[in-house]
Order: structure tokens, then C-alpha cells, then sequence
């Protein structure tokens, strides 16, 4: 199996200078948390922009963690690419800690300085002696290139970080994260048929923003009169796909929130207090009905693919 724990890990040097990319992040951080998770204080409220994809992701993920241990596994090593504050990850190690797991290694990169600053403010969370987890600034080829060939059991690449790659990029990522991964992989990537999004906020946080598809450029203004920058491809279902048909077999293949977004409430028009309990569940069955539909999966608001290493 893929765990072979490496709880001393020497950190990698972080890069000298920051991309475009990291330099959005870098901008927003402060506010990040508010946006992406509303609740703070509850990593698993999942009352934030990204409500429903974020439920419909976790729920994919604790039924992984459940099938581990109850094959008998009791040590589980996790990789989590871009992993901003660290939400995914502390999520994965404390469930898995209540399950039982006796060790569990997670590491988490990400080219925002100020984003891996808030990830490590919140290592608290997860203090226990069957957890050794660590966050690292690094480029995610850069900290996987050291690492042996199925050598993880958990990778993670959530939340739109291929979408800031370019084609070269993608697939150099791509290949790294095949390579380590012994287990189970996830993706996640903004879709081309999507509702528009600026990633890093509201986009009523933005006065103006336009997503520049031949370039794959995103260019934000925001409200407070900051501009932003960064790259920004939007995916096709198969695109995706096809990035990491390589070594892992293709489990899912599915959009994420075709519904949830364009009909549910907007805090800025519709009044506080309506009972929307009915609408909401419709939508719920919707989403499982529509979520594998070719015709369907790229209008979603993200794209996942989950895959598994053949010799898991």
C-alpha cells in the first residue's frame, strides 16, 4: 500500500519570487477564510460561497476514509496541492484521527506566502501525537519531485489550481501527482460553462472583471480599487479527464453544483427568513440526477475528477 510516513520531512525553500498567481492570493488572504468558509470556528459548517460542492466533496471524501480503515488500514499519509489555509486538509487528518487511524502524516503546499501563514496559525487544531502535519510554500512539483512513486494515499488538488497553470504546467502537475499517489486522487477545476467566478472572492467583491479565454487570463478590479491579474483557464470535463488518464482509473467523472448557485438565495437582494427548506432539497435531487450527465458536467460550477491508482 501507498503510506510510508515521513513525519521529519526537511521544509522546502520557498520560492524567491511570487508568480501572479501567488500574489493575488497574497492580496486577498486576510479575507480568504470569510469567503471560501464563512464559519471559522467550524471546519465542517461548509456555510461558505462554496457551500454545496464543498458538502458534495466531503461527503466523496469521510466514504474514503471510511473504506480505508475498515480494510484494516491504520496509518494514512495525505498531499494536499494548493492547499491554501489548510481547510482540506485539517478536515482529512482530524476525521481520520476519530476513526482511529494510529498515524497520519498530511502535507500541504501552496504558492501564497500569506495563505500558508494562515494554514500554520491554525496547526492547533489538529495537535496530537497521531498527527504529524505540515504546510510548506513550494511549487507542487518542486516538493513532490523528492518524493518515492505511490508514496501517498490521499492527493488532493481542489478549489480551481489547475485553472492557474499553463498547458505545460498542467501536465507536469499532472504526471507528479500520478506518480506519488498510491491511492485515491481529487481534482477539482472551474468549468467552462460555469457560473463566472474570480476565485479569490465574491465577485461582487470586484467592480469590474473579464475572463480572457484565448489568453487564459483573468484581469479583477476590485471594489476597493485593487487589480489583479492572474491566469486562468477554464476546463471541459474531458480536458480534465484527460490530464490524468496516465496511471489512475477514472472513479468519477462529474460536475459539481449545476443548481445550487444560479437559484439559491443572494444575501445582497432576497430577505433574511424565507423558508427556502423544500426548494433547496429539490435542488438536491436535481444535483445527484444531473451531476454525471455529459451534456451537463461542464455548466457546473466545478468539474471533479476522482481517480484511484490501479494497485489500490
Amino acid at each position: 500500500m501507498a503510506t510510508r510516513l515521513k513525519l521529519r520531512s526537511v521544509p522546502h525553500e520557498p520560492p524567491t519570487d511570487l508568480c501572479d498567481t501567488a500574489r493575488a492570493y497574497d492580496t486577498v488572504a486576510a479575507a480568504y477564510l470569510d469567503y471560501a468558509e464563512g464559519r471559522q470556528a467550524d471546519l465542517f459548517a461548509f456555510d461558505g460561497a462554496h457551500g454545496f460542492t464543498d458538502r458534495a466533496l466531503w461527503t466523496r471524501l469521510d466514504a474514503m476514509l471510511v473504506r480505508m480503515w475498515a480494510e484494516g488500514r491504520r496509518a494514512i499519509r495525505i498531499f494536499d496541492a494548493g492547499c491554501g489555509p489548510g481547510s482540506w486538509l485539517l478536515r482529512l487528518v482530524l476525521r481520520a484521527r476519530d476513526l482511529g487511524f494510529a498515524a497520519i502524516d498530511g502535507v500541504g503546499v501552496d504558492l501564497s506566502p500569506t495563505m500558508i501563514d494562515i494554514a500554520r496559525s491554525r496547526l492547533h487544531l489538529a495537535a496530537d501525537a497521531h498527527i504529524g502535519l505540515r504546510f510548506e510554500v513550494a511549487d507542487l512539483i518542486g516538493a513532490l519531485a523528492e518524493e518515492d512513486e505511490e508514496s501517498f494515499d490521499i492527493v488532493l488538488c481542489l478549489n480551481g489550481v489547475v485553472n492557474h497553470m499553463t498547458t505545460e504546467e498542467r501536465r507536469r502537475a499532472a504526471d507528479a501527482m500520478e506518480r506519488v499517489c498510491g491511492g485515491d486522487i481529487f481534482v477539482t477545476a472551474y468549468s467552462v460553462g460555469g457560473s463566472p467566478s474570480i476565485y479569490l472572492a465574491d465577485a461582487y467583491d470586484a467592480r469590474q472583471f473579464a475572463q480572457d479565454n484565448e489568453r487564459d487570463q483573468l484581469e479583477i478590479h476590485l471594489q476597493d480599487g485593487r487589480h489583479l491579474a492572474l491566469p486562468s483557464h477554464l476546463f471541459r470535463a474531458e480536458e480534465l479527464a484527460e490530464l490524468f488518464s496516465e496511471r489512475m482509473v477514472q472513479l468519477e467523472l462529474i460536475g459539481l453544483d449545476l443548481f445550487h448557485a444560479r437559484f439559491g438565495n443572494n444575501p445582497r437582494w432576497n430577505p433574511k427568513g424565507i423558508d427556502h427548506s423544500r426548494r433547496d432539497a429539490e435542488l438536491d435531487r436535481l444535483e445527484r440526477l444531473c451531476e454525471g450527465l455529459p451534456e451537463m458536467i461542464d455548466s457546473a460550477s466545478q468539474i471533479l475528477f476522482h481517480g484511484r491508482c490501479p494497485a489500490a
